[in-house]
């Protein structure tokens, strides 16, 4: 069975890794519905999560892990800490403000910048911009989710595989995206307070 799945995302790669990107990425806003206790799902939500993770996400993970691999070929330290400083330099500002100004544009805000304005910053300093303490120190405490993330996928997962490892993480980081989107300040801060919250109830 696994052995016929990973032939057929050989065959199929471009297809198979936004197919499950997507859908992971589409997944992380219903899981943030569910453990939030929503009495409905707001389903016109979670389609617009899935747009953007379909038309934009999805396809960008695979274009460009494909462009580090081939500037930066193999998994020795020198390369995987190229791939990742590019990675969370380049892609990650962008992706996470396409996910804000994404969702803004397709619920018909007026302003879709407003999240992105008041979030971003936040997100991506927290969650991302540890990534140069990273390659200073592996066991730096301040490591963070995307740098430790992309560099196992860097190092361990062949290139085949790589949007859809980065899918499965991005379900726990579109988990994230969703809660700041509706409730938070794109802080940890605030996903921790409302996690512990949950765990109270």
């Amino acid at each position: 069975m696994l052995k016929a799945l990973l032939k057929h995302i050989k065959s199929f790669p471009w297809v198979s890794n936004v197919t499950v990107y997507g859908c992971l990425f589409a997944g992380g806003d219903l899981a943030q519905q569910c453990l939030s206790g929503s009495e409905k799902l707001d389903w016109g939500r979670t389609r617009n999560v899935a747009v953007v993770a379909f038309g934009f996400h999805g396809n960008f993970s695979f274009l460009w892990l494909r462009f580090l691999e081939r500037r930066f070929p193999g998994n020795s330290v020198s390369m995987v800490l190229r791939k990742l400083l590019l990675d969370q330099t380049v892609a990650a500002p962008l992706a996470t403000s396409v996910f804000y100004t994404g969702v803004s544009f397709l619920e018909g805000k007026n302003d879709i910048l407003e999240d992105w304005k008041k979030k971003f910053l936040n997100t991506y300093k927290k969650t991302q911009f540890s990534t140069i303490l990273f390659l200073f120190s592996v066991l730096q405490t301040g490591l963070m989710y995307w740098p430790f993330m992309q560099f196992l996928n860097f190092s361990l997962v062949p290139l085949y595989l790589r949007t859809i490892f980065t899918g499965c993480c991005a379900f726990v980081w579109a988990t994230f995206l969703c809660f700041s989107l509706q409730k938070g300040d794109g802080t940890m801060t605030a996903a921790l307070d409302w996690i512990h919250q949950l765990k109270k109830k």
